[in-house]
């Protein structure tokens, strides 16, 4: 399955992030469900939306990011606009399925993508893809959102980061969560696509489950050494300076 994230072509839309999408500026009206028996459409009963004293600070609606760039990043869930996703990355994040994955696509000013175990923007994890939950949630610094294939309903598992503010994204991809702190930590994920080197996530929890931050000798990318110049046959044959 191939997410927009990878390798979204939105790029040329808005610095790149969305591939072709089938979808408009704004969502298209859900058409009524269609009662089996008769054929006369009625409307689903709404379900009532959590009040934010319900998911505001509560641990249980708020994820820690420990993160190879030196410490964590905390979380706010918005289970009131994406109940299904907030719950997905609560799914994944106890199964230990974030542990280790790294950010293999990331755009100086635009935002940080994560959540493929393959590091390709090709992978997902095993649980069915998820329902399409657009929300007038803005895409402002700091915002976390779902990455998606074409289809409005293929986000599976990954997800990206805003480092910037990117409002042509607005209802076109479920943003489900914001950082509320160290945003810096965000900041420091190495860049590219994909970098030469890998930022990741080291640990994912929920905030409820009290996990400790790994040892600061885990929070730390491995930085390649530069490549020292090839020596040539003149330089071997050439004087000491």
């Amino acid at each position: 399955m191939t997410f927009t994230f990878r390798p979204l072509i939105l790029t040329a839309m808005a610095l790149g992030l969305a591939a072709p999408l089938a979808a408009q500026e704004t969502p298209p009206a859900e058409a009524p469900a269609t009662a089996p028996a008769t054929g006369e459409t009625t409307v689903a009963p709404a379900v009532p939306a959590m009040t934010p004293d319900q998911y505001i600070n509560n641990p249980e609606y708020m994820l820690n990011i420990d993160l190879s760039t030196g410490g964590r990043i905390v979380v706010q869930l918005y289970p009131n606009v994406a109940p299904n996703h907030v719950e997905r990355l609560k799914q994944l994040a106890r199964a230990g399925f974030y542990d280790g994955v790294k950010f293999h696509r990331v755009i100086d000013g635009f935002m940080a993508q994560t959540g493929d175990p393959t590091a390709t923007g090709q992978g997902g994890s095993q649980l069915p893809d998820l329902k399409a939950e657009f929300n007038p949630t803005p895409h402002l610094r700091g915002t976390l959102s779902m990455a998606r294939a074409e289809s409005e309903d293929s986000a599976n598992s990954q997800f990206f980061i805003m480092l910037q503010p990117r409002f042509s994204l607005d209802r076109r991809y479920t943003a489900f969560g914001r950082v509320i702190s160290g945003m810096q930590y965000v900041d420091a994920i190495h860049k590219g696509e994909p970098p030469e080197v890998m930022s990741r996530m080291v640990q994912v929890s929920v905030a409820a489950d009290n996990k400790p931050m790994p040892p600061a000798s885990m929070l730390t990318d491995t930085v390649p050494a530069p490549a020292a110049a090839p020596i040539t046959a003149d330089q071997l044959n050439a004087p000491i300076q």
